[in-house]
Parts: C-alpha cells; structure tokens; sequence
C-alpha cells in the first residue's frame, strides 16, 4: 500500500467501459478545481476505437477511446489511475489486466459484488507489487481540488457545498459510500474541508483497509486531522486502535462506528454492504467504538454527535495554531447541461427540426397520435401506416385499400425498365443494396414515374376550369406538352392495360364519386380518335383517381389537396412501390451471383 498522497492535481485516468454520466463528472470537477489538464487521458471500450466528445467547461473536447488496456496505456504513459466501470462478473480480469502494466499504480473498481476469489487475486498483485487497489464496490476517492474517480461526491452543486474544490485539513476515510457524501457536507460547515476522501467499498474482502489509508494521511503534512467513519464487521478499526496506542497515527482522530442498533439482534445481522455483518462481540459496533475511546481516538456516543466532535477537535487545533483555515475563494462556474437546464425552466432553446406525424419519446412510439399497439391490435396494413405518415389522419378502409393496390401494381415492371435496370446493373458491380436502391431510383421522374403527378397536376387544372376534352388536349399540343397518363409503348384502344380496367373497376364501386377519373375517361377517348395507342395508362389512371379520393367525402379541403398535388405525393406512391422491385432485383442478382455487366458493343452505335 502506498505510504503518501494518491492523486494530484496533474493525476490522469484510464476509464474502462465508457460511461458518460461519471465521466462528465469528473471533466466538471476538474474545470471547477481549475485543472489545465482534464483527469480523463483514455476511455478503453474494447472493440472500439476513435475519439469520444465530452466537454470541459463549455469547450466541447474528444478523448481518445482504445480498444484494449495495453494500447491505452502505450499512448498514455503518464496516466496512473485505472477505473474499472465494468460490470461484477468480469472486473477482476480486466483490473488485474491493468495491474500488470508498468504504467498503472492505482486501481479502483465501481462494481459491487465482484467474486471474493478474483478480489483476493488482486488484493496480492497489488500488495506484492507495490500498488493501491480500491474496492470492490466504492463510492470512489476524491483528493479536494485535484482529482476525483467517477461519481465520488455526486453533483456539482453538492461538491461545491462541501468545499471540495479546494484543498482543506481534513483527511477522511469511510466504508460507506453513500453516508461519505454526508460526512463531506458535515466537515465543510464545520472546518475548512477534506484535503482527501476515499470511500473503501463495502465488500467483505478489500485490498486496502480503513488502517492502511490512516497511516497514508498520517504522512501527508497537508492532513492535519483525521475523521474515520467505520462500521459494524471486520476488524479494520482494531488495526487503528493499536497504532493509537503504539503512537504510530500522531495527528488526531475522530472516529465513529455506525450501526450502532446492532446490539438489539440476538443472533448475525448483515447491514447493507456484504462485509457489513455482525459476527461477534469484538466486531460490534460498540466494541469497536470502546476500544477506539480507550485508544485515545475522539469518539462520540452517538452519530448526532459526530459532527459537533469534528467541530470541537477542528477549532482545538486552530486554536493551538496547528491549523490555518483555508481562505475561501469562489471557484469557476461549470456550464449546466442544456437538457438538464431546460428540464429546470432555466432555459428556452429554439427547435431546429418539426415532426408532425411520428413521435418515439413515449413508451408505445406513435404514428400521427395513433400507437404503434393500437395500429397492431387493430389490424391496420400498409396502405393504413401510410396514411398516418403521410396525410396525418387515419382514412377509410376504401382509400387505404385502394394505396395497397396501387403498390402492388407499381410494384415492378420487368428487368428491362430504367429503375431495374439501374439496380441490376449497381448489384452485378457488387456493390451493396442500399446503393443498388438508390441508384435504380435516382432513374424515377418526368419520363419514368412522375407522370403520376402531373396527370393529377393538369386534369385537376383541366376539370376545374372546366375545358373540354378537345380544349385540353389542344391547348397542351399549342404548348408543346404531352398530355402526361395518355399513351403506352405496348397497349392499345384493342389491348388495354388491365391494371387501368383493374383500378376503375375498384373505384366505381366504393369512391363517392369519380369525377376526375371519368374525365380522364373522356380525355383518352379523345386522344384515341387522334392514335390508336394514346390511352389511359397507369400513371394517368392513379393520377385522376387520387384526386377523387382526395375529394370524396369531404375529406380533404381543396387547399389541402392542392398542396398533396404540388408537394408530389402521388409520386411517392410510385416511388415506394418500385423500391419493393428494385430490392427484389438486388437480392436476384446477387442469389444467381451474376457477374460485373457489361453493355454488348453490338449494341452500341460507334460514330466517327
């Protein structure tokens, strides 16, 4: 066991198993104490590597992250402190891990419950070693002003409260976490603070002792008294009492052994920690704090009292002129975080994105204010989900069929379309299926697939000022403008495209009304008189019949509708039902493992 101080202000850490809540706390701690070099040199998360972003003060700074502890410690030499993060089940390997290298003289481990065996294994490494091993199951340490492992002392505001900032008198050890932030508050107000805190862990085995860190702050002269908080089980404070009375521990010693209830319970009774069990007269609590007394210790006779002992020995020593308080300062103001600060109403913090239709923050993620269970429980499909997403309202069973028909139909068109074309081709170069995708769909517009918004987009103009079939038409060729969803390569007035009967058919029998699409209807006959394959074909007659569902019923106003025809919904449409054949020709190629294509030069026109 070390002899002297543990930390510094320039002390750095290792931290294994990134945690970003004590990490954060100790960069805080350190901006608050004033440190020029963060305490955190490393994360270690294994299998990672690269760089972490954390801030100091409001500076936001990247900590290197490694994936193994050998190679943390190679870039970091001169950091000494390992903090072990990692959960009970495999600390002890990686701290003995840590241990071994030349680097580290500190080890600390958070878990509780760690296996007595490995800790055991530890606990020799690091006494025949020379090095100091803290834990299992502490709180932490903390050196006031200059270094703090993990979550030691707990937030800003408190260690602030308990002075711990700055270097105080008083050097404090304790098994007990959790009461250890108490007794920092407690010796704030009545002395000029800690120099040193070390909360041990409440395991049954540790590798240092409550004794072992005495005699460390016995040797340190900034430590001008000790305050020992012990508890019931183990035989840690009768190591003190010895020392007391052989003169070893000189500077004074206000101790307390809590749990002093324990001489109610007749048979063994274990308090909190493993290690804290009542196992015989001499481990009692009230054993403990007679012997301490007798040793010439300054123990109370109850925990109340504690702080007014700590009070009394504190000004004694001031008083002799072994002490000069610690003259107060204001420390540097630590940036709050900003969802900690708009939580508080501290702050008001401008959105930069609005989502209207999904929200995930709940416990059941919800599509347009509609959870996810009640879109399952209720047997909602496709054509449902897009209606929420899209249009933020749940429309009538006809209108959600009538999308889910339309996917299907637009799902694919063979191999020989731009899209798939695109895709086959990205696929058989090996690339992989979200750049296939992509690339078949960068092919979709005015020639491929977006005809379906500019159908809805001219007969909509066309209906609704009222021209004729003929004026329409005209006026479009005056234009120079193909009246989009009129004409096919292959179909004609005697081969009509079935899906186009198909969705007619559908439409007649459960759309309020059809309007747009009759004339559509009335438009193809029409062009028919002018070419025997300018029909009606699919874009045109998706395109027509949305605007009739869009206006059946009422539900959509003519401004809402006008906007879903502008925005380019109806090409979503399309867009959505040709990704379903794209991905399709991607896993094609890839399952017949065709080669990289090449287009046939018989195929190419070569012009001189």
């Amino acid at each position: 066991m070390a002899t002297g101080q543990l930390f510094s202000r320039s002390t750095q850490a290792l931290l294994y198993n990134y945690k970003q809540l004590p990490i954060q706390s100790m960069l805080d701690f350190d901006f608050l104490c004033g440190r020029e070099t963060p305490s955190v040199a490393a994360i270690i998360n294994p299998g990672s590597e690269g760089f972490q972003k954390l801030f100091f003060g409001q500076e936001e700074i990247s900590i290197p992250v490694h994936a193994s502890i050998e190679a943390a410690c190679a870039a970091h030499p001169t950091a000494n402190v390992f903090i072990n993060f990692e959960s009970f089940r495999s600390a002890a390997s990686s701290s003995m891990a840590a241990l071994k290298q030349p680097t580290i003289r500190v080890v600390s481990i958070i878990a509780e419950g760690v296996p007595e065996a490995g800790t055991k294994q530890l606990i020799a490494y690091a006494q025949a070693n020379n090095k100091v091993f803290i834990g299992p199951a502490p709180i932490g340490g903390i050196q006031a002003g200059a270094f703090k492992i993990g979550d030691t002392a707990g937030k800003i505001d408190n260690i602030i409260q308990c002075k711990l900032y700055r270097p105080g008198s008083i050097g404090f050890v304790s098994k007990s976490g959790g009461i250890s932030n108490e007794l920092y508050s407690t010796i704030a107000r009545v002395t000029d603070g800690i120099y040193e805190g070390i909360a041990i862990g409440g395991d049954v085995s540790h590798s240092s002792t409550l004794f072992d860190h005495i005699l460390r702050f016995n040797n340190i002269p900034q430590v001008k008294m000790i305050v020992v908080l012990g508890e019931l089980g183990g035989r840690d404070e009768y190591s003190l009492v010895e020392s007391l009375k052989q003169g070893k521990v000189t500077k004074p010693v206000v101790a307390w052994v809590n749990e002093a209830c324990v001489q109610l319970f007749n048979s063994e009774v274990k308090f909190g920690h493993t290690g804290a069990k009542s196992d015989g007269e001499m481990e009692s609590t009230l054993a403990k704090n007679r012997a301490l007394r007798e040793a010439g210790a300054v123990v109370t006779t109850s925990f109340e009292a504690f702080k007014d002992a700590i009070k009394e020995t504190f000004e004694k020593l001031v008083g002799e002129g072994k002490i000069t308080p610690v003259k107060e300062f204001t420390p540097a103001q630590v940036p709050e975080d900003l969802n900690s600060a708009i939580k508080s109403g501290k702050v008001r913090v401008p959105t930069h994105i609005i989502s209207t239709i999904s929200d995930e923050r709940g416990e059941v993620q919800c599509y347009a204010g509609v959870p996810m269970s009640s879109i399952i429980e209720m047997g909602y499909g496709v054509g449902d989900v897009i209606s929420l997403l899209w249009f933020k309202r749940s429309l009538p069973r006809y209108c959600t069929q009538f999308i889910e028909i339309c996917i299907m139909m637009c799902a694919d068109h063979g191999p020989c379309a731009s899209g798939a074309h695109n895709t086959i081709v990205t696929a058989r170069a090996g690339k992989d299926l979200i750049s296939s995708l992509v690339l078949g769909l960068l092919t979709i517009g005015p020639r491929f697939g977006g005809a379906i918004d500019d159908t809805a987009r001219y007969f909509k103009d066309a209906y609704d000022r009222g021209l004729t079939p003929y004026d329409f038409v005209e006026g479009m060729k005056k234009k120079h403008i193909r009246v989009p969803g009129i004409r096919h390569r292959v179909k004609n007035r005697d081969n009509k495209d079935k899906r186009v009967e198909l969705l007619q058919n559908f439409a007649r029998a459960h759309f309020p009304s059809v309007k747009y699409m009759e004339y559509a209807v009335q438009v193809e006959t029409y062009t028919l008189s002018k070419a025997n394959n300018l029909i009606l074909n699919i874009d045109g007659a998706i395109g027509s019949l949305f605007l009739d569902l869009l206006g059946g019923n009422g539900m959509f106003t003519k401004q809402e509708i006008d906007e879903i025809v502008e925005i380019g919904y109806l090409n979503g449409i399309f867009v959505l039902a040709r990704s379903i054949g794209l991905i399709g020709h991607t896993f094609d190629q890839k399952r017949l493992k065709q080669p990289l294509y090449r287009h046939p030069w018989e195929d190419v026109l070569y012009l001189k």
